[in-house]
């Protein structure tokens, strides 16, 4: 194997600056694709013994088994630890790719913390930066929509109540090619005779991804790294009005009963409003017991603010919502009656 030093140089740049300098091992998650075979190989380079590798076969194609025997091949070759990570049964029903996502970072994180990693890497690259873009822009998406992929997240693991609730250790999970292209990455692992295979997923009409990923190869004047520094201002424009929301949850909040909360939002711009609100129906949900329905945090409340904005009320996600003036106040609605 043999990679170009400007490369390595460059990925050791991007990994320091999205998470400094690792002080123990980095965690890979590494499909068998290009673009994560690339990053395995910088990553090995610029970390030597330093680097644990896992490939996660949800067991929804007959492929998959022998793709991330693959990867561990190739590993075993240079000497890079590998595990394959496999759900106890595929995901299912409705919403599969959601699901096998969910399912994906779970695996992930569990097994990244259990070998003591600093972080987890993934391989997404400035062409799915651009093509994520897209696909919020015709959705309607706000700027936390349009900030895309973040070069950045921490995942925990998943929440529990027993005699109280108690939140997992984080782990970061970092990007470090967000600024890299496609093209480039599998030029480097052809250069660098790396095995790889590609996704048939990736060429499948029915995931709206491909789509626009054909739509952004035939049209030269959607520039990938303009749309892929796009969602980088709106990341840091989310990044800011995240700030200024927090300030104004210690600044806004008013005295309301155990387990309920209300906010002064007089005079707020509506978009600050929406993130209040958000933040109220969280935390009422959280304080409850048991609240009816599900909660996230990317759900429509445009109908619930509507609503507060005219001086009446409504219920979400089991929250009941009423305005008045420009007090809003929020507590767990009561259970529904059954037929």
């Amino acid at each position: 194997m043999t990679l170009d030093p400007a490369a390595v140089a460059r990925f050791a740049h991007d990994l320091a600056a999205a998470i400094g300098t690792p002080e123990g091992p980095v965690a890979l998650a590494v499909s068998g694709g290009a673009d994560s075979m690339a990053m395995l190989a910088l990553a090995h380079a610029a970390l030597p013994g330093r680097v644990h590798a896992a490939t996660v076969d949800h067991r929804l194609r007959a492929d998959a088994a022998e793709e991330a025997a693959m990867v561990a091949r190739w590993c075993a070759t240079v000497g890079i630890p590998h595990t394959t990570l496999r759900p106890d049964r595929p995901p299912a029903g409705a919403s599969i790719q959601a699901q096998a996502r969910q399912l994906r970072y779970d695996l992930l994180g569990h097994w990244a913390l259990a070998q003591g990693a600093t972080a987890l890497l993934t391989a997404h690259h400035a062409d799915d930066q651009a093509e994520t873009f897209l696909m919020r822009a015709v959705r309607g998406s706000g700027p936390a929509g349009l900030a895309g992929i973040r070069a950045r997240w921490i995942w925990h693991a998943p929440r529990w109540r027993g005699d109280g609730e108690a939140a997992g250790p984080g782990l970061p999970v970092v990007r470090p090619l967000l600024g890299w292209r496609r093209a480039t990455l599998r030029t480097l692992a052809k250069g660098a005779r790396l095995p790889f295979v590609d996704d048939p997923a990736n060429v499948d009409p029915r995931h709206d991804r491909t789509g626009f990923r054909g739509l952004l190869g035939g049209a030269p004047l959607l520039d990938v790294d303009g749309l892929a520094r796009a969602a980088r201002h709106c990341a840091e424009s989310d990044a800011a009005l995240v700030e200024t929301v927090a300030w104004l949850e210690r600044s806004r909040t008013l005295p309301a009963p155990a387990g309920e909360c209300a906010f002064d939002m007089a005079d707020l711009p509506r978009e600050l409003r929406r993130r209040l609100v958000r933040r109220a129906i969280a935390r009422v949900r959280d304080l409850a017991a048991e609240a009816e329905g599900s909660w996230s945090d990317a759900a429509n409340i445009e109908p619930l603010l509507d609503a507060l904005e005219a001086g009446s009320g409504a219920t979400r996600a089991g929250v009941a919502a009423s305005a008045r003036g420009g007090r809003w106040h929020f507590q767990l609605a009561p259970p529904r009656r059954s037929p």
